[in-house]
């Protein structure tokens, strides 16, 4: 009982979707992008594995810019360094004209910064997702709008709800190495209807 009213919690909390959030989403080419503000938390599509996201997939839904999460979607958390499967993954991508930044809630910088110097890519500490706002420093970094733009990652009360407040393309995949510690197992099963409601499940 108490796990699932700390989840509603969060939940109410999270839904707050604030008129600097909309004014905050920036523009390309000139044109304002306009992004739909909506507190869904069905992603969009839902893989198995970041491989399945690829330059192709990309390129077909118009995006620019892939912003990820890093603990559980790229690698587990206790993983220091980037393998050689994912530094290929983002050498294709970076190759094909994508370009992939991590949006990471990880307050320290330490592991975030030393993971993304191997991958050789940018990325924004303390992101405070499922607020916007390491969305939209990214975006404003690389000069793209949201719908230019796609989100990638294993959690439905940041990563998804941040995508859905941001209007971007949310892509979500199943934890690497599975979920860690009671509170993550508990959250993940609760996951699974929303991504059962996935007109793109592809798992």
């Amino acid at each position: 009982m108490r796990l699932r009213r700390a989840l509603r919690e969060k939940l109410c909390h999270a839904h707050v979707v604030t008129k600097n959030d909309q004014n905050d989403l920036p523009s390309a080419g000139g044109e304002l992008c306009e992004a739909v503000m909506s507190v869904s938390l069905i992603p969009d599509y839902v893989f198995n594995d970041y491989t399945a996201v690829t330059p192709a997939f990309l390129r077909d839904h118009g995006v620019r810019l892939l912003l990820s999460d890093l603990d559980y979607t790229l690698a587990p958390k206790a993983q220091a360094e980037p393998d050689e499967n994912l530094l290929a993954w983002v050498r294709t991508l970076k190759d094909s004209g994508v370009t992939v930044e991590i949006i990471s809630n990880n307050r320290s910088p330490v592991r975030v910064e030393r993971f993304c110097k191997n991958l050789g890519i940018d990325y924004v500490g303390n992101a405070g997702k499922p607020g916007t706002r390491g969305l939209v420093e990214a975006m404003r970094k690389h000069g793209v709008c949201a719908a230019q733009t796609a989100m990638l990652g294993d959690k439905l009360l940041t990563d998804t709800l941040a995508a859905k407040r941001g209007g971007t393309l949310m892509l979500m995949v199943e934890p690497k190495d599975g979920p860690v510690g009671a509170w993550n197992h508990v959250l993940h099963a609760m996951q699974e209807p929303f991504k059962r409601a996935c007109g793109q499940d592809q798992r």
